[in-house]
């Protein structure tokens, strides 16, 4: 029997129902040959977040009467590979601890429902103290737990429908009322209706309640008509000095590949007046892959640059592990004329 070197070989021989999440800078689905070619050193982690591969790991093994979840980080190396030590300490005790449990089957064979209800408890205690493990945001949870009940074919939790009623307007419904994990709900079962009926309603959404959809249509792409209400909204926003909302926006639109949210980020990056740390950070977080061009990556470099409120090499760095944007922005930087507010900031943290 070959040998168990990593957490792909370990699901893959154990037979596990298992799917993979990204939880960086969005929860989307993981394919796994993404999680394969991490471990193996073949590709670097496509959506790193903080110099880390952050995952959730949905599974079921044997008897389990409930999926367990991991949420794992694994450290990078300053070019995105897996920095394996930390990965490979936690396989050997997770290979140890079903080890144990597989002797204590062999001995007694007549309590194997016992045995496996230790096993489950062993395995979910791995991650207390254990380096790897994370506690994603509110949102993120949520957002995971959406997407992960439809991918099973699970039914939403019971706050599904008072959202649906109230995005409908089937009902007068306090929107203080709506829980957060129907909103995510919500977003992660839209269907073209349903996103017609909150492209409607959109412009008059209470404030907070608008930023609670934002927080989860940023994981999603979205339909061009809701894209454009977004950006209006954000627009109003702007005007009124809300930057928040206009962030939140921002955020919304940021998984969406429509050509009006490069065009919304080009717009933004050429006003020095609403170029500042947020709405930076809100652009990198959710929408790098609109950064992913010839004139807007080096505006956005530059505005990042100017303003001394940013942490300008700790965004560079996150934006260099990301690998389409990695030799972009290494050129970028390297080309910077002499004397730019670039080398000046470069040779401010060298």
């Amino acid at each position: 029997m070959q040998p168990i070197h990593t957490l792909d070989d370990f699901f893959m021989r154990s037979g596990a129902d298992v799917s993979f999440y990204h939880m960086g800078r969005r929860v989307t689905p993981c394919p796994r040959d993404v999680l394969s070619a991490l471990e193996t050193g073949n590709e670097p982690w496509p959506e790193p977040w903080q110099g880390h591969a952050r995952l959730a790991i949905v599974f079921r093994l044997g008897d389990m009467p409930e999926p367990a979840i991991w949420f794992l980080s694994f450290p990078l190396d300053e070019q995105g590979y897996l920095s394996p030590a930390q990965r490979d300490a936690f396989l050997q005790r997770l290979l140890e601890t079903l080890g144990r449990n597989a002797t204590k089957n062999e001995a007694k064979p007549n309590n194997a429902k016992q045995i496996s209800d230790e096993s489950t408890r062993e395995i979910e205690h791995l991650m207390k103290d254990n380096p790897l493990a994370f506690t994603p945001s509110l949102p993120f949870q949520a957002m995971l737990n959406a997407r992960a009940t439809d991918d099973l074919g699970l039914p939403a939790s019971q706050h599904l429908e008072p959202v649906e009623a109230y995005i409908s307007r089937q009902q007068s419904i306090d929107w203080q009322a709506l829980g957060f994990q129907g909103v995510a709900d919500f977003v992660v079962r839209m269907d073209d209706t349903q996103a017609q009926q909150l492209t409607g309603v959109l412009e008059t959404l209470p404030t907070e309640m608008l930023h609670s959809i934002c927080y989860c249509l940023e994981h999603t792409a979205l339909p061009t008509a809701l894209v454009t209400a977004l950006r209006d909204r954000g627009e109003q926003a702007a005007t009124q000095g809300d930057v928040e909302t206009l962030c939140a926006c921002v955020r919304a639109v940021g998984s969406s590949q429509e050509p009006h949210v490069g065009e919304w980020y080009q717009q933004l990056l050429e006003d020095s007046h609403a170029c500042g740390p947020d709405l930076l950070a809100a652009m990198a977080g959710r929408g790098w892959m609109h950064l992913e061009d010839n004139a807007r990556l080096p505006l956005y470099l530059n505005r990042l640059a100017e303003d001394d409120q940013n942490d300008f090499g700790a965004v560079i760095r996150d934006l260099a592990l990301i690998p389409r944007l990695r030799l972009p922005v290494i050129m970028l930087l390297r080309d910077a004329p002499e004397g730019s507010t670039i080398q000046q900031r470069l040779a401010s943290i060298t």
